[in-house]
């Protein structure tokens, strides 16, 4: 794909050497956390504040696979492709009984395939960016590839790394067929279901055939993956789905630990179940949660705006913009996990360092690419075992200015790519006017008789 037709262009100097600079501060931090690993046998904050859970989102869902309570008992939200790759992908004599950790130290083949994932993904990275533009393929790599977000997933054993890598094949550069695309995206959205925001969106480009094909091949793994697995009904992964979403609050200040949105955040604010407001007082919670609350809106509101400016003029819109446009305010609406935002982040570094908006998406997923944190206080000091170093380590982790701005930057991310788009929209349609664009339904030319 040419840069041309990726909608990229070469960034000026200053975009070059900020992108490099950010790549440079990532390395350094990297450096940062091995060395405080060395010292105190944990991964630091922002990781996962349980060292003994390393990988365990793996391995707690392949028991699942292999039992047949996976929805009515443990009441998951995932399709069950998930199910169906990780009992292929892991050895069933492990998983003996429902205590992941035991399984853990005895699947060597499913630590083998999350770090495998891990490499792949970064390899693809560079593959895609490269293509995309070669000047910034290095600091887009390192970012995304080396960045929170992914090592985080790593450090869960997340499968959202397999995700990333059929999302990546979706909408980048490096598949020429149409089909195997289609098939791509189906497995991504049977992966996380709220990836189908990201590929439903399409239809604004009157992209009838591709989402005709995405929606065929998601039905086709659905249908596949539920033989295979033997449960999943659209019943039950609605159920459990509407469970999750309306029923999590807040209930520790552990619990905005790493959100990708201010849901978790708003619950400790209200006061509801835990009494933050006797700490900071009613006036500063209060005064939090309506800016909070329009911050959120706002974001919404501009998103929705800007998908309104896609119908009017397609042409003026790519279709890894609208699917950044889709996914994020996806999950700006709902509580998905930190490490969801590399789907973003991967959309976003396709777009070119140009204008004004578009460096600030940019910049923003920089920032959530910098493995680090600054903490602001210390809660009280517990012991854990840490599987990494394989010793009892005392742990300390606290309030860090991520657990305000993460949630943030995603937002900038959204009102940056949406005034992106809505001023692209703009010069189109001054360009050639609002009535010359392109219906949404297109009727069909009627023969002479």
């Amino acid at each position: 794909m040419s840069e041309a037709r990726a909608g990229g262009a070469a960034p000026s100097r200053l975009g070059w050497w900020t992108e490099m600079l950010f790549a440079l501060a990532i390395l350094g931090l990297l450096v940062r956390v091995a060395y405080l690993f060395d010292q105190n046998g944990y991964l630091p904050q922002p990781f996962f504040y349980e060292p003994s859970d390393t990988f365990m989102d793996w391995f707690n869902t392949a028991y699942w696979a292999r039992d047949p309570g996976s929805y009515d008992s443990w009441r998951t939200i995932y399709p069950p492709l998930t199910f169906v790759v990780l009992r292929f992908f892991g050895l069933d004599h492990c998983y003996v009984s429902n205590e992941g950790l035991p399984s853990r130290d005895c699947d060597w083949l499913g630590i083998t395939v999350i770090l495998a994932v891990f490499v792949l993904n970064a390899v693809l990275c560079w593959l895609t960016f490269r293509k995309i533009d070669r000047r910034t393929v290095l600091p887009r790599t390192i970012a995304l590839g080396m960045g929170m977000p992914m090592l985080f997933a790593l450090e869960r054993g997340n499968v959202l790394l397999l995700t990333f890598t059929c999302m990546l094949l979706a909408l980048g550069p490096l598949l020429a067929s149409a089909r195997l695309r289609w098939l791509a995206a189906g497995l991504a959205i049977n992966f996380k279901v709220y990836l189908v925001a990201g590929f439903a969106v399409q239809v604004l480009k009157r992209r009838w055939r591709w989402t005709e094909g995405v929606a065929i091949a998601t039905l086709l793994v659905y249908l596949v993956s539920y033989l295979l697995h033997g449960s999943g009904s659209p019943i039950e992964i609605y159920t459990n789905i509407y469970n999750y979403s309306s029923g999590f609050v807040a209930s520790q200040v552990l619990d905005i630990y790493y959100s990708v949105t201010y849901q978790p955040l708003s619950s400790l604010l209200s006061g509801e179940v835990f009494p933050i407001m006797r700490v900071v007082g009613s006036d500063l919670a209060e005064t939090g949660l309506v800016v909070i609350t329009i911050l959120m809106r706002s974001g919404q509101a501009l998103l929705l705006a800007a998908l309104f400016a896609a119908y009017l003029r397609p042409e003026a819109v790519s279709p890894h913009r609208l699917a950044a446009l889709g996914i994020c305010l996806a999950l700006i609406s709902s509580e998905a996990g930190g490490y969801t935002q590399i789907m973003v982040i991967l959309l976003v570094f396709m777009e070119p360092w140009k204008g004004i908006a578009r460096p600030i998406a940019l910049v923003a997923c920089y920032l959530l690419c910098l493995p680090g944190e600054i903490v602001l206080g210390l809660i009280p000091t517990i012991w854990r075992e840490s599987w990494l170093s394989g010793q009892l380590v005392e742990l300390q982790v606290g309030v860090g200015v991520g657990f305000f701005l993460r949630p943030g930057l995603l937002i900038l991310i959204g009102i940056g790519l949406s005034l992106g788009t809505i001023g692209d929209v703009w010069r189109e349609i001054d360009l050639r006017g609002l009535r010359n664009h392109t219906p949404l339904f297109t009727p069909r030319p009627q023969t002479e008789a």
